[in-house]
């Protein structure tokens, strides 16, 4: 029972995926873009990750622990990926509310 609790290799194998897109769609060069051009790119793919990531925490049982493991293990690839500290904080907010509200929302048994 308690070794699933910790088990972690959906979650590790869904970051580096989500990590892996980030940085091909708005690699850590994109935030020195012109602002306009990079807000617009950062809006597009920061939706496709969120809804990822939505998707993500309604299909698979998250406990505290994994909840927790997602958010530093996707904070921790954003900064060695390169990304300013303020941008991986503000994603890496973004990426925990919305797993936090969608794993609120997850039927039970699903």
């Amino acid at each position: 029972m308690f070794r699933s609790w910790f088990d972690c290799k959906e979650v590790d194998a869904f970051v580096d995926g989500i990590v892996a897109e980030l940085s091909k769609r708005f690699p850590p060069s994109g935030v020195e873009l012109p602002a306009k051009k990079a807000i617009e790119r950062l809006r597009r793919t920061n939706e496709s990750i969120l809804r990822q990531v939505e998707t993500f925490s309604l299909t698979h049982a998250l406990n505290l622990y994994k909840k927790a493991h997602l958010g530093n293990r996707f904070k921790w690839a954003l900064k060695e990926a390169g990304y300013p500290g303020e941008f991986v904080d503000a994603l890496t907010y973004e990426l925990v509310t919305v797993v936090a509200l969608a794993s609120r929302r997850r039927k039970p048994g699903a």
